[in-house]
């Protein structure tokens, strides 16, 4: 019998299953990577453009090397400890809201499976399912009460059980292990340096980090790789302007005294 082409059949026969799911499996372990990409992205440049502020700041207040180097190393070990404390108490947060909204929706499940249903059904009707086809499907799934809450815990919170029962730990490391690679960037010029050329070779060398993770970020997002790299370059520099605003000219205006005055 010929399908028709513009409304084609799944068949049985179509569907290959290890092909399937060794593309699914493949799919899966890269959004995983990508979640570890935006934090090792985000560590990264904070530690770049926090840590410059700081040297910025104490060099231009001291002009010696030493300071400098004190002050951006406690900066730096402080935003580590600072960043992956706070990524992780946010992922654990969040895996915990979790797990309470998928004990509640499991309750209901094996208390009253028809309202989860028809909750679903009317959440299917909302993305364009005709009404009778998303009771039909709501039904079909109430048959299979794992699937059931897998279904409708994704389609109504944005989270898969599966998800949930990951580890914080992970993406803290991640965060901190990207913000300590940040902030050597703005210190190594004071170590290797004299301390006239290392003020301008700070900046240099964490402006070219900051536009070559642009330019690395664009294998997962397919962005142009100039602009991408631009892209982090200005919010970077906008954001380091403002740190060192007020880390040093705002105290000044204020009437603090400088290091070292």
């Amino acid at each position: 019998m010929r399908r028709d082409d513009a409304n084609p059949e799944l068949r049985t026969e179509d569907f290959d299953r290890a092909r399937v799911g060794a593309r699914l499996d493949d799919e899966r372990r890269r959004a995983g990577l990508l979640a570890d990409v935006r934090e090792a992205i985000f560590g990264a440049q904070d530690g770049l453009v926090s840590t410059l502020a700081v040297v910025s700041t104490v060099s231009g207040a001291t002009n010696d090397r030493y300071p400098v180097l004190i002050a951006g190393i406690a900066a730096g070990l402080a935003g580590i400890f600072s960043m992956a404390a706070g990524e992780y108490l946010s992922s654990k947060s969040q895996r915990e809201i979790s797990l309470a909204q998928i004990g509640e929706e499991r309750e209901k499940v094996a208390r009253r499976p028809q309202e989860v249903q028809v909750e679903l059904a009317h959440i299917l009707e909302e993305d364009g399912l005709p009404s009778d086809d998303a009771l039909a499907v709501a039904a079909l799934m109430g048959r299979h009460r794992e699937v059931l809450l897998n279904t409708k815990v994704l389609r109504q919170y944005g989270v898969a059980v599966e998800e949930a029962s990951g580890s914080p730990i992970q993406g803290a490391a991640v965060m901190g292990a990207a913000f300590a690679l940040g902030a050597l960037a703005p210190i190594l010029p004071y170590l290797i340096l004299p301390f006239g050329v290392a003020v301008y070779a700070s900046v240099v060398a964490t402006a070219a980090v900051l536009f070559a993770i642009g330019v690395v970020k664009t294998r997962w997002t397919h962005v142009h790789p100039i602009w991408s790299g631009i892209e982090i370059l200005a919010i970077g520099a906008l954001a380091g302007i403002v740190g060192y605003f007020f880390g040093s000219v705002l105290p000044t205006l204020l009437g603090a005294p400088t290091v070292g005055g």
